[in-house]
């Protein structure tokens, strides 16, 4: 890459963060916990953790407070299994009351169509809280562009 493309491009990076600094807005004053407002999408695709998941999502709502965080959950493959009904864990537990506590708190849950139809697993069968998106990775990249964060627990 000759150097006037590189600073070009340079350029233009900087520019994109600055611009998205500035249309985060109070997202980048401090809360009085010290945390600032975020904007995060946590990629589930297997199951088996789900839980575990769910707990943190849970304290990162608990650790930033309420009102300060814009958190998604976008599930694909195995990871859509504990947004579909009768579904349980290793364990027998159902993840279904964590779930919707968590969209009481503005939690959002996205599952693939995708896996839906390559799984034949009819749309009836996915959790009331849960949004079905056209692709699941598809909308974990665009939620990046739009500057949320990427957690994968």
């Amino acid at each position: 890459m000759n150097p006037r493309t590189t600073a070009t491009l340079l350029l233009l990076g900087l520019s994109l963060i600055l611009a998205g600094c500035a249309a985060s807005g109070d997202r980048m004053a401090a809360a009085e916990n010290g945390y600032h407002k975020q904007r995060v999408v946590y990629h589930i695709n297997d199951s088996t953790h789900a839980g575990v998941a769910l707990r943190n999502v849970q304290n990162h709502i608990k650790a930033l407070g309420a009102g300060n965080a814009e958190i998604a959950v976008v599930t694909h493959g195995k990871g859509i299994d504990f947004l579909l009904e009768d579904w349980k864990d290793s364990a027998g537990k159902s993840h279904g009351d964590m779930v919707q506590d968590l969209a009481n708190q503005g939690v959002k849950f996205n599952v693939c169509r995708n896996t839906l139809l390559g799984r034949k697993i009819d749309e009836n069968q996915v959790n009331m809280n849960a949004v079905i998106v056209p692709s699941g990775v598809a909308t974990v990249g665009e939620m990046q562009l739009r500057g949320y964060v990427y957690l994968k627990p």
